[in-house]
C-alpha cells in the first residue's frame, strides 16, 4: 500500500476536503509544487488554479482554489484557500461570462474604474477556466 499523509482543504466558508492522500499538485508563488508523504516542512502562498489530489487507493480528484496558503508538516498538508470548489461543482459558462465581464471592464475604463479589482476578477475567471479545461483534457472529453 502506498504511503499517505492527511490533507485538509479549507476555505473561509467551509472545509471542502479532509482525508488521506498519496500526492497533491498545485501552483505555489514560485511555481508548480508536488507534495508527497515525507515532504520537507513548507509554508507558501498558492496561486489561483487547480489542486490535484491523488487520494488513498489511487482515486484522483481536482479542486479549484482562488489563492491562499499551503502548509506542509510531517503528518499533515493543509491548503487554506480564499475560495475552494470541487471542480465537478464549477460552471464553465459562468466562468466564461465572468471572464468576458472582467475583460470588458478593463477595456471600458471610466472614472469609477477599479483596475486592480477588474484584473483580479479576470485572473480568477481565467484560473477557473484553466481548471475546467485541465479536467476535460484528463478525462479525454
Amino acid at each position: 500500500m502506498a504511503m499517505t499523509v492527511h490533507c485538509d482543504i479549507v476555505s473561509a466558508e467551509e472545509q471542502i476536503f479532509s482525508g488521506l492522500i498519496e500526492f497533491v499538485s498545485l501552483t505555489g508563488s514560485l511555481g508548480d509544487l508536488g507534495i508527497t508523504p515525507g515532504h520537507a516542512p513548507l509554508l507558501t502562498e498558492i496561486k489561483p488554479g487547480p489542486v490535484e489530489l491523488k487520494k488513498q487507493g489511487g482515486e484522483e480528484e481536482i479542486f479549484y482554489v482562488s489563492g491562499g496558503f499551503l502548509e506542509v508538516q510531517a503528518s499533515k498538508v493543509t491548503i487554506m484557500a480564499d475560495t475552494a470548489l470541487r471542480a465537478a461543482d464549477m460552471n464553465e459558462a459562468a466562468a466564461e461570462e465572468a471572464q468576458r465581464h472582467a475583460q470588458q471592464a478593463l477595456n471600458d475604463q471610466n472614472a469609477e474604474f477599479e483596475f486592480s479589482r477588474a484584473a483580479s476578477q479576470l485572473a480568477e475567471a481565467a484560473a477557473q477556466l484553466r481548471t475546467l479545461r485541465q479536467i476535460r483534457k484528463k478525462l479525454g472529453k
